[in-house]
């Protein structure tokens, strides 16, 4: 299927690949652009920096990330792999470091999103929640614990 796309992007993608910082970068593939928006602005607070039908840049902590729809990966290697997928996520956290878990933990709840562990002092040093967006992914807010 051909790209959606309706309005002229927020930078030409040429540059917006020049400038991603070095590091490790997330890339989602999404079957419902809208809910996977939504969630990542109402429940983890992020900053949608452009987005349209077939992608989106977001900023959540310092970090950017991407989202990308089913159909504008149709030609994609990857659209096999994700083609009938049950859970997108199964075995992935996308760990947010620096995002607040209560918080975050209040407005899964209030949105109706599944929270699989609320928030929880761990051993490992960290208090954290676990929460699943509309796309079967595991997002896990974490700061540190309070001494």
């Amino acid at each position: 299927m051909a790209m959606k796309r309706s309005k002229q992007p927020w930078m030409p993608a040429e540059e917006f690949g020049r400038n991603l910082p070095r590091g490790v970068g997330v890339n989602l593939l999404v079957s419902d652009m809208a809910a996977e928006l939504a969630f990542c602005r109402d429940c983890l607070g992020a900053m949608i920096l452009d987005s349209d039908e077939d992608f989106a840049a977001i900023e959540l902590c310092g970090s950017v990330f991407m989202l990308h729809a089913d159909h504008a990966y149709s030609d994609h290697p990857m659209s096999g792999i994700v083609a009938g997928a049950q859970s997108r996520g199964a075995g992935v956290e996308i760990r947010v470091y620096g995002l607040d878990p209560d918080k975050t933990e209040a407005r899964a709840r209030g949105r109706d999103d599944t929270v699989l562990a609320g928030s929880i002092d761990k051993p490992h040093g960290l208090r954290e929640c676990h929460i699943v967006d509309p796309e079967g992914y595991v997002w896990v807010p974490g700061t540190p614990v309070r001494s």
